[in-house]
């Protein structure tokens, strides 16, 4: 009965009976469990012990017995292949030599590495992020979002047999011309790239990319300007290659130009939706720098990582495609949903410097498995790209709306996300007094997971009030929820420095001067976004909404006094929830405050005539 204990079944596991019965075979063989040349129980017996089909282990023995774990003997029976374990070291002898009672080396502390690195790349979230409640985590995804059966159908072509044998015949360092045409002809366009073949390189994500990038061009005479907060991985790189680093401000244009830039021989951006703001550069601001990269000389390294993400009117095209100078180096990848499966991302450069980060990479791995390549290829070719983009750029803008007007609703006077297009991440700016990092551990506490920003700065003058919420890790239906209670955390954490209806400064307005302040009045306030917003109260009790910026939105509903207290219900905004508030006036200024006494929001107020 040692086969019983030796090889355990898991009848509720997703994976089969005779794949569970081969990996314990099997593993018992390699550890030494089963020895070279030992007698296994016959398949009748092993399956009655098991209690399994007999045909079940036949099946595995059949398997074991071609792939050499097991052999047969004429009328005696099966036994462990004794030429399995030839060419190994004894396990034995390893143990014998390497057992010091598993005390840690003392001489860990003398090793002489020479390139550690001194990271500021903290995580952004928990290991186990997928077991709270409210995961406002960016660049993680939710299962569903996969595309396993497209993403099946592409591997399932690039493995037919005259596939494997084109992409097998590929020479040296040579990525597959099938994917290297599909980026080509249907990727960069949609950016205003064109680059022939010999201007791209495949790289295992894009890590790898700005890695090759840095190998090549950076060293410790190499100056190099960087965004300010930015991506700590690239700094990271750049630390590692010794280079001098400017740290260059952002705007809501996106990286400030002025002449810092001038003793640069690199700037580094990701001008798309800035990391980690979300930012988008004005097509301004890239003339700008493009004209300062012009009259200094600099490279310029566009990392346009998340292109496919803008949600409110089109997307801006990408520095290399106004480039006239060639001196523009595009990396970007595949949807980051894919990124964990797939991980394939490029570079587009002049072809000469493309033949020199091949022969960088050629030091590393080569290329990127050729398998992979060409099963994005058809992953692209058949359209199943397309088709998976616009889905998820459907599913991300809902939850990105949905984020935003959460936020709107439940923080309207407290916090501020600037004016941003897409993306997939908001950057919030809390009130003075918040403790970003304090909220984030308390705000774990509760289920709600929200992301930290002191790894994307590199001074440690960073602003304590400021954290990261995003919609790529949370269902939509999940996102009013969990902003709710982190608002009500928010206020918590901040109650003494908030003001109240009681110490508020101004004139509570009665029943009788809610009468006659509030009809025919109009209010401005400004959007969590950015944005103005002008409401009119309406005589007759009908309320008029209008939002400015570059998409505006308009909501029609209806307002009422009741108790000393005004009252008001959208059609469409604030979830069509009926809201009453004490009103202040406070000069020009009205101050609502909710059923709580809680300050809500602070508008302009003016009469219509």
């Amino acid at each position: 009965m040692m086969f019983k204990r030796l090889i355990h079944i898991d009848h509720h596991s997703n994976e089969s009976l005779q794949s569970q019965i081969r990996r314990n075979i099997v593993e018992g063989i390699l550890i030494g469990s089963f020895l070279s040349g030992m007698k296994l129980p016959s398949s009748r017996k092993l399956a009655k012990q098991l209690n399994v089909s007999r045909n079940t282990v036949v099946l595995v023995y059949q398997s074991l017995l071609d792939e050499g774990y097991i052999v047969t003997k004429e009328r005696s029976g099966i036994y462990v292949n004794h030429d399995i374990h030839q060419g190994r070291v004894s396990l034995n002898n390893v143990l014998t030599v390497n057992n010091h009672d598993n005390q840690p080396s003392e001489h860990h502390s003398q090793y002489r590495f020479k390139g550690a690195l001194s990271t500021t790349s903290e995580t952004s979230c928990p290991p186990n992020w997928r077991k709270y409640s409210f995961p406002f985590i960016d660049g993680k995804f939710d299962a569903s979002l996969y595309p396993i059966r497209e993403w099946r159908d592409a591997n399932n072509k690039a493995n037919a047999t005259c596939e494997i044998y084109q992409w097998s015949e590929l020479q040296g360092e040579q990525d597959d011309p099938m994917l290297l045409d599909e980026i080509r002809s249907k990727i960069l366009p949609r950016r205003g790239i064109q680059a022939s073949q010999t201007e791209i390189l495949i790289t295992v994500g894009t890590q790898q990319a700005l890695h090759l990038i840095t190998q090549l061009f950076v060293d410790n005479s190499t100056c190099v300007a960087v965004e300010e907060p930015g991506y700590p991985e690239m700094r990271d790189l750049l630390l590692q290659k010794g280079a001098n680093l400017i740290y260059q401000p952002i705007d809501d244009k996106g990286i400030v130009i002025n002449e810092y830039l001038d003793q640069c021989d690199i700037i580094y951006t990701t001008p798309s939706h800035q990391t980690p703001t979300s930012i988008t550069m004005s097509m301004a601001r890239r003339d700008e720098l493009l004209k300062k990269a012009h009259q200094q000389d600099i490279i310029i390294i566009e990392d346009d990582f998340e292109f496919e993400s803008n949600f409110l009117g089109q997307p801006h095209p990408a520095l290399r495609s106004l480039d006239k100078d060639n001196r523009v180096i595009y990396v970007s990848c595949l949807s980051k949903v894919l990124a964990a499966g797939v991980q394939i991302a490029f570079i587009v450069a002049d072809s000469t410097i493309i033949n020199e980060l091949k022969k960088i990479r050629k030091m590393f791995m080569r290329n990127p498995p050729l398998t992979n390549q060409r099963a994005v290829a058809y992953f692209l070719s058949l359209g199943h790209y397309d088709a998976f983009m616009m889905h998820l750029h459907k599913v991300f803008f809902e939850r990105w709306l949905e984020l935003r007007e959460a936020l709107n609703i439940y923080l309207p006077n407290c916090i501020d996300t600037g004016p941003i297009q897409g993306g997939t991440a908001y950057w919030i700016t809390g009130p003075k007094q918040l403790d970003g990092e304090y909220l984030r551990e308390k705000a774990a506490e509760q289920g709600i997971l929200i992301e930290p920003v002191k790894r994307y700065f590199a001074s440690s003058d960073y602003p304590e009030n400021c954290f990261r919420m995003g919609i790529t890790s949370i269902p939509t239906d999940k996102i009013r929820v969990g902003v709710n209670k982190l608002a009500e955390l928010i206020h918590q954490l901040t109650a003494e420095f908030e003001e109240k209806l009681t110490n508020a400064k101004g004139c509570l307005l009665s029943h009788k001067a809610l009468q006659e302040l509030l009809p025919n009045s109009a209010l401005e306030c400004q959007m969590v976004y950015g944005v103005p917003c002008v409401i009119e109260l309406l005589e007759d009790g009908t309320m008029l909404g209008r939002t400015g910026g570059k998409d505006n939105e308009f909501d029609t509903g209806r307002w009422w006094i009741e108790e000393g207290m005004y009252y008001r219900q959208w059609n469409l905004w604030g979830y069509g929830e009926v809201k009453g508030f004490y009103v202040i006036m406070d000069g020009d200024k009205m101050k609502w405050f909710d059923q709580n006494y809680c300050f809500v929001r602070e508008l302009d107020y003016y009469k219509n005539h």
